[in-house]
């Protein structure tokens, strides 16, 4: 794997313990939400862009450690596959290899 693909998945990983984190404060305030709203987790070092998620689907995309959550357009083709479109963000799956195994030991 090059420097921009080890790049891409450190920066994706941070984003997604940022989103794990707020989903613990959540909890541990006894927020009782429907929904909660999570940092887009792109590898771009300058996007703070937010998606407003369900919980249920929050813990959807988090049950497997290769799966982030995106901005539709934010996403990497040669390091991700979009596994899933919805309104207003796409799910995507790092690729097997390295990219997956970043996410994996970073999770």
């Amino acid at each position: 794997m090059d420097e921009r693909g080890r790049r891409i998945g450190e920066n994706e990983a941070l984003y997604r313990s940022v989103n794990d984190k707020i989903e613990g404060l959540n909890e541990a305030f006894g927020v009782v939400a429907e929904s909660m709203a999570v940092v887009c987790e792109c590898g771009r070092l300058d996007c703070t862009e937010q998606i407003t998620l369900e919980i249920p689907m929050y813990e959807h995309v988090r049950s497997d450690p290769t799966h982030f959550v995106l901005l539709p357009g934010h996403e990497e083709p040669d390091v991700e596959t979009i596994i899933e479109e919805h309104d207003g963000f796409n799910i995507v799956r790092k690729d097997p290899g390295a990219p997956a195994e970043i996410a994996r030991s970073l999770a």
